[in-house]
Order: C-alpha cells, then sequence, then structure tokens
C-alpha cells in the first residue's frame, strides 16, 4: 500500500478551532510576544485586567509591527506614529487627532487562558466556543506537578509530527535509550478507536524491563507492566496522554494504580506555524513523588532528551521530502493509526473548505 506524502493536507490547517498560542507565564505583564501562527504574524500581550489579548502584528496606519511598540496602562502603543489600541484593537488615541477614523483598528483574535496555556481561535469567531478546549488540566492542578517545554520545528511540516505521535512504533529505535525501553515498544501492537474528535491509541506492555529513564525514579525492582493510552484531538493536534509503569502483576494493565505505580499524563499541542514550520508546546505532569520537585525537574529534561531525538527525525526527514517531493511513503500495519488519523483530518478540513464556499 502506498501512502502520500505531506504533500497537500501539507498546504491547509484548520482554522475553526483551539490552537495553542503560547504558555501563560510567557506573556508577562508590560510584555509584547510576536509569534507566527497559521502564517499569520501576531502580537500578544495583556490587557489591563491580566486577560491575554492576541492581535494581528501590524498598525492599520502604516503596518508597522507592533511587536515593536510599548504596553502602556494595559493598552499597546505603536512606537511609529504613536497610536493607541486597546485590548478589542480599538485606536483610542492618536496623538494631535481629537477624531479617530474607526477604521484604525486591529483585527483582534478571541484567547482564553486555561491549564497553564493560552488557546487562540483564528477562524469564524462565532463559533469560538470555549467549551471546545481540550482538557489540560494535569498541568495545573494540586494532583499533579509539570513543567513547560516547548521546541521549535522550523523545517517540518505540522502532519509530519502528526505522524510521530499516531505511531508509538519509533519509540524503541528514536528513542532506544531513553523513553522507549528498548525493541519491545516496536513490537507492541496498538489499539485504536475512533471518536469524533480523533483517535484513542492504547498500548500495553505485560511484565517488560522499565524504561532506561524510569529505572532511578522508580521504588520497585524487577519487571513492570507499562500502559500508554492517549487520545489526540485532531482539532488542534493535541495529544493526551495517560502513560506509567507498576510493578509486573500488581494490576495496572486492568486500570489500579498501586502506590509504587509512577504515573503520569503528558499533554503535546502541534501549533502550525507555517506550511513547513510548527510550534511544539508540552509538558510531562507527574502523579507522584509530589513533595520532590527535583522529580519533577528530572521527569522534564529527561523528556526534553527524548522530544529532540523526535526533532533531529523529524527535521531530517523533512529534509529528504523537501529534496524528494513526488516519492510517496509506502506504509506498513504499524500505520494504522497514522492512516485513520490522516484521512479523518482531511475529512475535517474538506468540512470546513465546503462551509467556507457555502458562506
Amino acid at each position: 500500500m502506498v501512502m502520500a506524502n505531506q504533500k497537500g493536507l501539507a498546504m491547509k490547517a484548520l482554522r475553526n478551532t483551539w490552537y495553542v498560542a503560547a504558555w501563560a507565564d510567557e506573556l508577562e505583564p508590560g510584555k509584547l510576544v510576536g509569534r507566527r501562527i497559521l502564517d499569520e504574524a501576531l502580537v500578544f500581550w495583556r490587557a489591563a485586567d491580566g486577560a491575554p489579548v492576541a492581535q494581528v502584528d501590524r498598525c492599520p496606519h502604516r503596518l508597522a509591527p507592533l511587536s515593536a511598540g510599548r504596553i502602556e496602562d494595559g493598552r499597546l502603543r505603536c512606537m511609529y506614529h504613536g497610536l493607541l489600541f486597546d485590548g478589542a484593537g480599538r485606536c483610542v488615541e492618536v496623538p494631535a487627532q481629537d477624531h479617530i477614523s474607526p477604521n484604525l483598528k486591529v483585527q483582534t483574535y478571541p484567547t482564553v487562558e486555561r491549564d497553564r496555556l493560552v488557546w487562540i481561535w483564528m477562524g469564524e469567531e462565532a463559533l469560538a466556543d470555549p467549551a471546545l478546549i481540550p482538557d489540560a488540566h494535569w498541568l495545573d492542578h494540586p494532583d499533579w506537578r509539570a513543567k513547560p517545554g516547548y521546541l521549535h520545528y522550523d523545517k517540518a511540516n505540522y502532519l509530519l509530527i502528526i505522524d510521530n505521535l499516531l505511531d508509538f512504533s519509533h519509540l524503541g529505535f528514536v528513542h532506544e535509550n531513553t523513553l522507549g525501553g528498548g525493541r519491545v515498544s516496536a513490537e507492541i501492537r496498538s489499539q485504536v478507536e475512533r471518536f469524533e474528535w480523533g483517535l484513542r491509541v492504547s498500548r500495553l506492555y505485560e511484565a517488560k524491563p522499565l524504561a532506561a529513564y524510569l529505572k532511578r525514579l522508580a521504588k520497585f525492582e524487577g519487571l513492570a507492566d507499562r500502559w500508554q493510552i492517549y487520545d489526540f484531538h485532531l482539532r488542534g493536534n493535541i495529544l493526551s496522554m495517560d502513560f506509567g509503569s507498576a510493578p509486573a502483576g500488581a494490576g495496572a494493565l486492568e486500570g489500579a494504580r498501586p502506590p509504587e505505580a509512577l504515573v503520569f499524563h503528558t499533554v503535546q499541542a502541534l501549533t502550525p506555524e507555517t506550511e513547513t514550520s510548527t510550534h511544539y508546546f508540552w509538558a510531562a505532569a507527574n502523579g507522584f513523588a509530589l513533595d520532590d520537585p527535583t522529580v519533577t525537574e528530572e521527569i522534564r529534561r529527561q523528556t526534553e532528551v527524548a522530544f529532540a531525538e523526535d526533532h533531529a527525525i523529524i527535521q531530517a526527514q523533512a529534509a529528504v521530502i523537501a529534496e524528494h517531493p513526488h516519492e510517496r511513503m509506502v506504509a506498513i500495519a504499524a500505520d494504522a493509526a497514522v492512516n485513520q488519523g490522516r484521512a479523518m483530518l482531511g475529512r475535517m478540513l474538506q468540512a470546513e473548505a465546503d462551509r467556507q464556499s457555502a458562506a
């Protein structure tokens, strides 16, 4: 069977959905953050009430970048000719001018701050329902500890990273000495379930060695039962995964979580920057050793090492694809979730295109 490469879908991404735009602590009061999303240059800042604001990064007067401006009393001053804008994008001051044209307005996108993340909606504003934001409470809950992470893919379309996340058979090779725990990761068959929002992928490992990075954290010895159960929300490209390890035979594969279990929940968000670049926000939360910050720091460090391994292989893959844009990929059995995910996303993209055409 032949699988298409990223051509076609690579040029598209959903707009009527919530994307992660930033970690909340990136938006410090009085600070401007410039970031490109869906190939649109944006500026992020906080209004006087602390709410996050997302606007196009250009002043309507002379199209100067607003990210080169400054915050004054919770409003944004363009530092070319001094126009001042509020959080709704309205111009509230033009130096030496009494009347302000309503055309002096900056396009502003809906944003929501939740679970330590800033979410943005860049589609039809009337459809921007915050209830559609995927749950990420593990990042900001007293029963969990997490430290934020970020990677920038400057050569890879977001679809290639989705492929990576939907096919964990790569763990035993890309992450042989880190997350993977050896070749056994490639020999586990995934169970794939389909939902309206995307896919749930389950992988269960019975009586297997601990992954290398967990050995120093475990309070038990011997073989472990391991689980990886994750939901991939195709709207917004959000992976939410329950995973961990427990002593073999302690019931973990049936859902039990004994006291000595190493329990994690990771949230990963892929936000398209351009056709060939992607923002990758991530955090791996631990649900054990809550009073030991060194554990959370170690988990973040080890996860960062492993995600750098993904980054290296995907960026290299993207370079080969760019050099051979017409060559097609040949699928294997492990691509089941990848193929289903691409097909579902393709239907979502087509439905959105049909809606725009009918408008």
